[in-house]
């Protein structure tokens, strides 16, 4: 257990049938889709009877410094109970969390009924808030779909009310128009006036079409044993939504006039930062003369996402190589409890990548860009 300040910029909820329903209003209520466990991996569903039992025994047991090397998923210690989270954090160090959802968003967004679609959302970002408002170091992750902007401006008025400490917003096209549209605009003025940034998460955009899964052979297993998980050819395009993304806010100048305005890229990998900070540029150089509106920016793309947005790596990228190229203030430490992708042992993976670089550089990484990020440093 680290001594200094921890950010955990990833850590999720392990949300079970009807954990939903109490945080919607009657009318959206009965219309929420029961919880799907198809995504969760081979014998979840199994899990669920034995969870009561389960969860009561560990509100008993003291939560040990190992905790991460430990069960993952439903099993792991507050995965549902916001009491044992807060000792899991005691055992790790970890300073402030973030929080987001992991499948309750199943039961509303993909619906075409803007009712239930925003109905849903307000209700996972008031349950959020409830499992986190008893310890400031749980941080709640809202969530934001951009399908209706004038409607989107108004559940984000009232979780901005409520507390919460970041936005998830989905990553794709909102619809025929851009996340960087007129219409879009006083959304991000409210998320900048009010200090709370806007997140992006995998499983926040499409990932490989499955027509590239398909080359005549047996589909495999994902790597948890399901059918819906990631498999070898989603991971080198997770970041194609979320890069186009930031690169549409960064080029139309939503970072511009929106300084105060904050953005995080999780669980979506680094490796393409790079690329990204100079790709941006080299649109900018290339077009300028020809869009007015590139040409009126008065700093170059990447320096608008140097300034506003930071990523987490996953644990067994070149975190080393990354800071050497893009320096240290954009790159944030996650363990991404309780789910199996942060791996058991984070904190020594990323310590030994960043065991060469001075003590300011590794505090950057471990607490202040995340801090900065949700404007607590």
């Amino acid at each position: 257990m680290r001594s200094a300040p921890v950010f955990d910029a990833d850590s999720h909820l392990m949300e079970v049938d009807e954990w939903l329903q109490p945080y919607a209003d009657p009318h959206v209520r009965d219309r929420l889709r029961p919880l799907s466990f198809d995504k969760a991996g081979a014998r979840a569903a199994e899990l669920m009877s034995s969870l009561p039992e389960l969860w009561a025994q560990q509100r008993e047991k003291d939560v040990a410094a190992d905790v991460l090397t430990g069960p993952k998923g439903w099993t792991a210690p507050g995965a549902l109970d916001a009491d044992v989270r807060t000792r899991v954090l005691d055992a790790l160090g970890i300073t402030a969390q973030l929080v987001f959802p992991t499948f309750s968003l199943a039961q509303f967004t993909d619906s075409e009924d803007l009712e239930l679609l925003y109905g849903g959302t307000r209700a996972l970002n008031r349950a959020m808030v409830d499992f986190c408002h008893h310890d400031p170091r749980l941080n709640a992750v809202g969530f934001l779909p951009l399908r209706n902007p004038d409607l989107a401006t108004d559940v984000l008025d009232e979780a901005l009310d409520d507390g919460v400490a970041a936005v998830w917003i989905p990553s794709d096209a909102p619809g025929d128009f851009s996340p960087a549209h007129v219409d879009v605009e006083p959304l991000w003025a409210r998320l900048a006036e009010a200090g709370v940034p806007f997140v992006l998460h995998v499983g926040g955009g499409k990932l490989l079409p499955k027509a590239f899964h398909n080359n005549g052979r047996p589909l495999p297993k994902d790597w948890l044993g399901g059918g819906e998980n990631l498999r070898a050819k989603d991971f080198p395009v997770l970041h194609h939504s979320p890069e186009r993304f930031l690169a549409c806010l960064a080029l139309d100048g939503v970072f511009e006039r929106h300084p105060g305005l904050r953005g995080g890229a999780i669980e979506l990998g680094a490796s393409w930062v790079p690329g990204l900070l100079r790709n941006v540029d080299h649109a900018y150089r290339s077009f300028s003369r020809s869009e007015p509106d590139l040409e009126s920016l008065p700093m170059l793309p990447s320096e608008y996402l140097r300034r506003q947005v930071r990523f987490t790596p996953f644990s067994f990228e070149d975190t080393s190589w990354l800071i050497n190229q893009c320096g240290p203030e954009l790159f944030m430490f996650s363990t991404d409890y309780p789910h199996p992708e942060g791996g058991r042992r984070p904190f020594e993976r990323f310590e030994a990548e960043l065991d060469a670089f001075d003590d300011e550089t590794q505090e950057r990484f471990f607490w202040r860009n995340g801090a900065e990020l949700l404007g607590i440093a």
